[in-house]
């Protein structure tokens, strides 16, 4: 499925019935290498971005499915091209198509969002781009089977509080680039993995979930981390010379989720893909098909993930006035050569700090170091129309502030239901 095809889609959640049989873990793993990164040169961009749904008059509720999709029936044509999803827990996200440059994309974003948030406006509800929901318990309201199917899985595998905070109380926004050429895909994959703990301090805007302080400025990230780093953490190897062997091999040593057979079904003991590919364990009562691999690598979520291009899912939702910055930085770091070469040295001694990262913000001296250098060089190189956003990004990383810092202060002084009815409401 091409680039521009699928950041139109939302997780499937259609019937997969095996397809042709794999003849082992060998066959499963050419599929993948062949697959997993396309070799063309670099330069679109696609976005999605969540934000959690909220009724402004009584935020601790829930809106439910039918009045979500209700309100959905009432969006008119998107102008720049988005389809609407909807997440398990009630989140709403926008998914737009690949455009030439940051530029481009945000832009669409930036009048989809308009016209979706008026929409729900209209119907008495308001989206809120954080991190996590900070106020209302984990609750799923999308029917789906698919999901149904993730809940049983997760809690059978003793990570079933996490995941559901996971599916039902985050948000993001995903940037999705180009693999670029085939010879610069190595370089290119470290960079995005070694981009992410410094990306993640930056954009950290999730101190809170369900009412309570979590003591992590990306409680988001921290959910991330709890579930079975096989399936959710990051893919890089030993030397990450080879991303698309590194990524078969993550997905073949990942275990199986759900197997259809029509219905969802969850797998409740660790089945690594390859175990069924080689017919060591039959699930469903047959050996794993094409289509089986296909599916198996929708429920894999690590924070890069190749799909013939490089989808990077690190970066918290964030409001209006800082994800157009946040989209452009990330980009240009990994678009511009210049930029890349320098940020790729600045972020060097931080690469793997993830936890740091999502449990401090800025507040390491090294992470804070990292991102100042990484901020000024994307400053540098932006357009007058998102110069202003660059400045105000620029200046909150010099103070040693992320939106989490804001986030906490306001509830603090005003309550969490008062936050978020406020930000429901459109209020900076």
């Amino acid at each position: 499925m091409g680039f521009a095809a699928a950041t139109q889609l939302s997780r499937g959640d259609e019937p997969c019935l095996g397809g042709p049989e794999l003849s082992g873990a060998s066959d499963a793993a050419d599929y993948i290498i062949q697959r997993c990164l396309t070799d063309a040169p670099h330069g679109r961009v696609g976005l999605e971005i969540e934000a959690h749904c909220f009724d402004p008059a009584d935020p601790h509720r829930r809106p439910g499915w039918a009045e979500i999709g209700d309100v959905l029936r009432h969006v008119p044509e998107l102008p720049g091209g988005s389809a609407v999803t909807v997440e398990p827990g009630g989140a709403v996200e926008l998914s737009g198509p690949p455009l030439d440059g940051a530029l481009a994309a945000i832009e669409a974003m930036t009048a989809d969002q308009a016209v979706l948030r008026s929409t729900f406006a209209d119907a008495g509800l308001g989206l809120v781009q954080l991190g996590a929901d900070p106020l209302r318990p984990t609750g799923r309201v999308n029917p789906g089977e698919r999901y149904a199917a993730m809940e049983q899985f997760f809690a059978a595998s003793h990570t079933g509080s996490a995941g559901a905070a996971m599916m039902t109380a985050t948000a993001s926004v995903q940037v999705n680039l180009d693999a670029g050429a085939r010879a610069g895909w190595a370089d290119r994959v470290r960079l995005a993995h070694a981009l992410g703990p410094t990306m993640v301090a930056i954009a950290a805007n999730s101190p809170l979930l369900s009412g309570v302080f979590s003591g992590w400025c990306s409680t988001r990230q921290r959910v991330w981390s709890r579930l079975d780093s096989a399936r959710c953490g990051p893919v890089l190897g030993l030397d990450g010379t080879d991303p698309a062997t590194d990524w078969a091999r993550y997905a073949l040593k990942a275990p199986v989720m759900l197997v259809h057979t029509p219905e969802a079904i969850p797998v409740s003991r660790y089945v690594p893909f390859a175990d069924w590919a080689d017919g060591r364990i039959r699930l469903g009562g047959r050996r794993a098909g094409i289509e089986d691999l296909d599916y198996h690598l929708t429920t894999l979520f690590p924070p890069v993930r190749p799909r013939g291009w490089l989808e990077i899912r690190y970066l918290d939702s964030v409001g209006d006035t800082l994800w157009p910055a946040l989209v452009f930085m990330l980009a240009t770091l990994l678009d511009d050569p210049a930029a890349a070469n320098s940020a790729a040295e600045a972020v060097e001694p931080v690469a793997t700090a993830w936890d740091v990262a999502a449990r401090v913000g800025l507040g390491d001296p090294r992470l804070h170091a990292a991102a100042g250098h990484c901020v000024r060089l994307a400053a540098e190189r932006a357009p007058e129309s998102l110069r202003e956003g660059m400045q105000r990004l620029a200046a909150m990383v010099e103070r040693g502030r992320c939106p989490a810092d804001d986030v906490t202060q306001h509830a603090a002084e005003a309550g969490v239901p008062a936050l978020v009815t406020r930000l429901a409401r459109g209020q900076s």
